[in-house]
């Protein structure tokens, strides 16, 4: 990519990311595995809009495709369905498993051909990848986590979208990869942080085995991921694209699944960290995939009313005291524990299904010791280790 049109990229993605978008990551595939049509978007992003009590409008989601299920270059019914409600977009490009993303541009080109300014007005960035670092790191490989990709790759696919979209209506807009945090201190990745405007970050502390990982101490898990990342990519934005606490399943080690304790998370981490102040994509407004152990969804069957009260407290915690930005948390699979359930592995993340099939995505573990010169949240961290692995079908 010629480097003029890299700083008139990264100057908007600044401009972009001061706008703290609320906002769910949402799957391809309903709890049952059925394909969501766009009747299904539809009902999602409406309720999103209007949960009560909500410390804000959840008017954006996060996709991870832009192909429909059950074809091969269709472009997703979630697009008519932002356009209906009015939703902002967070794309995806899947990335893993693969040699080519030409199936996923030509599904959003076909996207931004029926509908024109109508969608390209909703985009607010893309995601060139989602966990694929993590997947084919050392842990991910130990963890059984999928096939990822080197990040040579995911490189070689963000000058791909580039060249193709740089003379359409998305020219614009920011460019970014989503991953877990321990793989941004890496050198060897830093090639990616080097091609795109901003990082995204998935973090569960739910999932940090060996890490005291109750969740009275989730918010510390949460603020040290955010550290690490932010050291590692300097000054590129960071936008939270999945967090979240499960209100049933497994007990992973300190980590404990209950309604009360996905409220706790919600206040501590949600409101005094990450709501109004960066861009956020909660994980997740409903539950949509069969295979894990764990539920996740603040509301059950799409209503209004949570399944917990999601008006902010008054006060913040004094885990989370300062006003700053957020992060997103690891999660991992094997010795230091996982959400992984049925196939694929493990990730922060989620393992989604694609055009061909279903791609997983994970999340890392690792050490790091570094301190903060950069973070938003101004903390000095230890190391971390044994970030937990999470998986969903999307």
């Amino acid at each position: 990519m010629r480097a003029t049109g890299y700083i008139a990229a990264s100057a908007l993605a600044s401009a972009v990311s001061a706008q703290s978008y609320l906002g769910f990551s949402t799957g391809s595939t309903k709890i049952d595995g059925s394909v969501k049509v766009q009747a299904d978007y539809e009902s999602e992003f409406t309720a999103a809009q209007n949960l009560i009590g909500a410390p804000g409008v959840f008017n954006s989601a996060r996709l991870y495709t832009n192909i429909q299920g059950g074809s091969t270059t269709d472009p997703i019914e979630a697009f008519a369905a932002a356009i209906a409600t009015n939703t902002t977009l967070l794309l995806g490009i899947w990335c893993s498993g693969t040699t080519t993303i030409q199936p996923e541009l030509t599904a959003l080109k076909a996207g931004l051909t029926k509908y024109g300014s109508k969608l390209a007005d909703l985009v607010i960035g893309i995601s060139i990848g989602s966990e694929d670092l993590y997947r084919n790191s050392v842990t991910g490989v130990e963890n059984k986590a999928g096939v990822g990709a080197n990040p040579d790759v995911i490189v070689g696919f963000i000058n791909d979208y580039r060249a193709a979209f740089n003379t359409t209506l998305l020219k614009d807009v920011p460019v970014g990869h989503v991953d877990t945090w321990n793989v941004f201190p890496n050198a060897t990745n830093k090639g990616v942080i080097d091609a795109v405007d901003w990082i995204g970050l998935d973090e569960y502390p739910y999932y940090q085995t060996g890490q005291g990982n109750t969740i009275e101490n989730a918010a510390n898990l949460f603020k040290e991921a955010y550290d690490a990342a932010k050291a590692a990519v300097g000054d590129k934005p960071l936008w939270v694209t999945e967090t979240g606490w499960p209100y049933t399943g497994m007990t992973w080690d300190e980590g404990v699944p209950s309604v009360a304790n996905a409220k706790t998370y919600w206040d501590t981490v949600g409101c005094d960290m990450l709501f109004n102040k960066v861009p956020t994509f909660w994980y997740d407004l409903t539950d949509d995939n069969a295979g894990n152990n764990e539920s996740f969804a603040i509301t059950d069957n799409l209503s209004t009313k949570a399944r917990f009260n999601l008006t902010c407290p008054a006060t913040t915690s004094s885990a989370s005291s300062s006003s700053a930005a957020t992060a997103t948390g690891t999660s991992t699979k094997g010795s230091s524990g996982s959400k992984t359930t049925a196939t694929t592995a493990t990730g922060t993340g989620s393992s989604q299904t694609n055009a061909s099939g279903t791609g997983s995505a994970a999340s890392a573990t690792g050490s790091t010791t570094t301190t903060n010169a950069g973070s938003v949240l101004n903390l000095s961290i230890g190391t971390i280790v044994g970030v937990v692995a999470f998986a969903c079908l999307l």
